[in-house]
């Protein structure tokens, strides 16, 4: 290059092949990276194939873990709302309701601190429960002939009536399905001191207890199918099955094919 006034040179540059390709790949290359860079940290790469898959499963869990939110500021406003009233004397502490997740909390630590006192209960209650059924009916629907698997899982603990252990347990998935062993009437649905759920499904004499339920699905009193869901399991706690005709027990591993 010259300078126009006294036609000097200013500086100059010589080119060769191997320089022009050397300078092209190296602009090639940084193009490249700076794309890569773009892409990587930039929301351009919700454009490209596959990443808006990813983007919309975010934005799922997000809903999801903004609503958890809402609802544990709700509960927690509605709390501090009972606190304030009890302390400025608007309401009794007898009529309070939410208060009661705290009562059921305190009466499931009692309950897992068994004692021979405890268990005398407990097969009193049995006892009663066993002489209660008794009093639906007497008459049998003898047309069962094949019970329908009440959930899907592993059999964890089998019945030992000698021992007065007449519930099997089954370990399950997180959101199983309960299900009717038969068609029939849901004659108690009841909500344990740990929070779970007791059911009890009878048709005629014959009587299906469900204990260990995290959700029940169906009221008391309501009309279910043979295979309809009834409750569902958190896959924490398993399911136990009880089986009655006529008031005596029957063992659910000789009639339900697992």
């Amino acid at each position: 290059m010259l300078d126009d006034l006294t036609l000097r040179e200013v500086f100059h540059f010589r080119v060769s092949l191997l320089g022009a390709v050397t300078i092209i790949t190296t602009t090639i290359i940084a193009l490249i990276v700076l794309l890569s860079i773009l892409i990587v940290y930039t929301p351009l790469r919700n454009i490209l194939p596959g990443y808006s898959a990813s983007l919309r499963e975010q934005l799922i869990d997000e809903s999801a873990r903004v609503d958890s939110l809402q609802n544990s500021l709700t509960l927690q406003r509605q709390y501090l709302d009972v606190i304030k009233q009890l302390a400025a004397g608007t309401i009794q502490s007898d009529s309070v309701q939410s208060l009661d997740s705290l009562q059921r909390v305190e009466r499931a630590h009692i309950a897992e601190e068994h004692s021979e006192v405890t268990e005398a209960f407990m097969a009193q209650y049995e006892q009663k429960e066993r002489d209660r059924l008794l009093l639906f009916g007497n008459v049998s629907d003898r047309s069962i002939r094949h019970l329908y698997r009440p959930v899907r899982g592993v059999v964890t603990t089998s019945a030992k009536p000698d021992v007065r252990l007449y519930g099997t347990s089954i370990r399950t998935a997180k959101n199983e399905n309960v299900m009717a062993t038969t068609r029939g009437t849901l004659v108690s649905v009841e909500r344990t001191a740990d929070n779970r759920f007791t059911i009890t499904l009878q048709n005629g004499a014959f009587v299906t207890v469900y204990r260990g339920i995290a959700e029940a699905l169906k009221q008391q009193g309501t009309q279910v199918e043979q295979g309809e869901s009834v409750g569902l399991m958190d896959g924490e706690h398993d399911l136990t099955v009880e089986l009655w005709d006529g008031g005596q027990f029957v063992n659910p591993e000789e009639v339900i094919v697992w």
